[in-house]
């Protein structure tokens, strides 16, 4: 893509109000933008970055045997009184309707999912069965904050699973674990696993997957090695002991975000809405349910607080908006100018024909100091340079984004260098 097609204009410097660095940096970069206190839209960038971690969550949980639906984000009131909770979730958004009624914002779908898949189970032979959805999500936050991480409209991926036992809830628990594991990795970052209490969804343990970052509001107790942790609420051990699993790290408190949870539900909804299953011997048996989630959007600003330097973005190559940046400087003879834009042209022609996610900074009214800079803001893989000097050379200069020192590489040899 041509820079000039994309259609953004980024900012030299973030809003005031914008805190955190996520805010900073996706505003700066033309990656979202704020329409109201915790509320964004996303622009061509950010929704590239976006839709790259949505489908390795798709990936991953269709590798658990999980099937995608979509339910509707406003609900009706009444499955909400049934499960009691239309008076006790107070992130609630209860809408009014001219016809006197009342509905929810859907924060969560057990109260939708419940009733769904009761429709599709009825003997022992539907079960185990796993749903999952990708959406947009609503709570009533008193104070939206911290750019993405903390909103009041949000995507998120939601899974529910039903079982006919304790045991297989058991075995399929373990499996998302690890699944949400191999998520975060593919996402470029590091998180822990940690053991904690269920909250508004769950009365029993559950697990959150926290990356250690400043930008956090939780606090984890961890070691650099340990793959787990605890938070405040179940903590077992204390700052300043040794790691059970490292025994020469030390504990100590970190704060995390938290980027995925998941919860042992039990019977608490399938009781609520009467779901059952004929067992083999013909009686009627309850339905467990385990639930899984992952803040989609708030990943993204995830990786940005943990990925980044003093100039900008430097997305992990999983999820990075483009694979290359080309930049293309002005020469200052007409000759120059023809050799770099050729180059550049040639170069970007080769890439889209073998589908490379190219981004060609062809602006022309635009210094060479505000072209590299918005290549480092925007965070791209590889950028790619053209100048008079790179070309009085034949080369052109090669820059990781995740390293400082940029290397010349010879423009026939270009393609093979960049491992493309």
């Amino acid at each position: 893509m041509r820079y000039r097609d994309l259609g953004i204009k980024t900012l030299r410097a973030a809003p005031q109000d914008a805190e955190s660095v996520n805010a900073q940096l996706l505003l700066r970069g033309c990656f979202v933008r704020q329409e109201m206190a915790g509320v964004y839209s996303w622009l061509p960038l950010g929704l590239r970055v976006l839709r790259k971690v949505e489908a390795i969550v798709r990936e991953e949980m269709n590798a658990l045997n999980s099937q995608e639906v979509l339910m509707p984000a406003l609900q009706p009131k009444e499955y909400w009184v049934q499960t009691g909770r239309w008076d006790t979730v107070d992130i609630l958004f209860k809408v009014p309707s001219q016809t006197n009624k009342e509905y929810a914002l859907g924060c969560s779908h057990e109260e939708v999912v419940t009733p769904l898949v009761q429709s599709l189970v009825q003997s022992y032979k539907d079960l185990p069965r796993s749903v999952y959805q990708i959406q947009t999500k609503f709570r009533d936050e008193l104070r939206a904050k911290s750019g993405i991480l903390r909103g009041r409209e949000f995507i998120m991926k939601d899974m529910y699973s039903f079982h006919r036992t304790q045991e297989d809830l058991d075995t399929y628990y373990t499996r998302v674990l690890d699944g949400y594991v191999r998520v975060f990795e593919r996402c470029g970052v590091s998180v822990k696993v940690v053991e904690a209490s269920g909250g508004m969804f769950s009365e029993k343990l559950s697990h959150e997957f926290q990356v250690l970052t400043d930008a956090g509001e939780d606090m984890v107790l961890t070691s650099p090695s340990w793959k787990l942790g605890q938070n405040k609420e179940v903590a077992t051990l204390n700052e300043g002991d040794a790691c059970p699993d490292f025994p020469n790290e030390t504990l100590s408190w970190s704060k995390g975000v938290e980027v995925g949870n998941i919860f042992q539900l039990g019977t608490k909804y399938s009781d609520a809405f009467g779901m059952t299953y004929t067992a083999e011997d013909g009686s009627k048996q309850p339905v467990i349910m385990g639930c899984y989630g992952i803040g989609v959007s708030r990943l993204v600003g995830t990786i940005v607080e943990a990925s980044h330097d003093e100039r900008g973005i430097i997305w992990p190559d999983s999820v990075a908006p483009f694979q290359i940046h080309i930049v293309s400087l002005r020469g200052k003879t007409e000759e120059s100018q023809q050799q770099i834009q050729q180059a550049a042209q040639d170069l970007y022609d080769e890439l889209r024909l073998q589908k490379v996610e190219v981004l060609w900074d062809d602006r022309e009214d635009v210094s060479p100091g505000e072209k590299l800079a918005d290549a480092d803001l925007i965070g791209a893989t590889t950028r790619v340079l053209f100048s008079e000097k790179t070309m009085a050379e034949g080369a052109a200069e090669v820059k990781q984004r995740k390293q400082k020192e940029a290397t010349f590489i010879k423009v026939e040899n270009l393609i093979g260098k960049l491992g493309l």
